[in-house]
């Protein structure tokens, strides 16, 4: 088992879920880069609170890190509901083809149960429920959350912030 998945969305312009993939070997060096961000008195990074000029070295900093993401773009679902299944099911086939050893998203209290139940049941369907772990989390129990909440609003955002990130993301996919 390989990588480890971390997953965070916008929903700005529909629903965009972002998976950056982290080796284990880097996941030390990456955690903390990504801590020697945190400003005095905040708990973790919130990318679409911070200034332009902040949010540029946030970027650049997360350029320097190994990290590859995936774009599963739901904006053309009507129903939230629909578009956000479409997306685990895609995350968790994704996870299976790259070998992902965990799989962490940021956790949100009002899909936290249809999210546990989807998970369970893609993961046992994908033969992985023996070998696969997955976990929802906030943002400020994961520092590594910041970098798929900082790709998804440059993405979602466009022009030249989807640029300033676009050689971090291998793929972007329409579910």
């Amino acid at each position: 088992m390989d990588g480890h998945v971390f997953v965070d969305e916008t929903k700005d312009r529909g629903l965009l879920v972002v998976a950056a993939v982290v080796l284990p070997s880097d996941l030390a060096a990456a955690r903390r880069t990504i801590r020697s961000l945190i400003l005095p008195g905040q708990r973790r990074i919130h990318f679409h609170k911070e200034r332009d000029d902040r949010r540029r070295q946030i970027i650049d900093a997360i350029a320097t890190l190994s990290a590859q993401a995936v774009i599963f773009d739901a904006t053309h679902h009507h129903n939230a509901r629909a578009a956000r299944d479409a997306c685990l099911v895609e995350l968790v086939e994704h996870s299976a083809k790259i070998n992902a050893a965990r799989l962490i998203l940021e956790r949100d209290d009002s899909t936290f149960r249809a999210d546990q139940r989807l998970l369970f049941e893609q993961t046992r369907r994908a033969g992985l429920s023996s070998i696969f772990r997955y976990e929802q989390l906030r943002a400020h129990e994961e520092c590594l959350l910041a970098i798929p909440d900082a790709l998804a609003w440059c993405w979602a955002k466009g022009g030249r912030w989807r640029n300033s990130v676009r050689r971090m993301v291998s793929e972007s996919r329409q579910v």
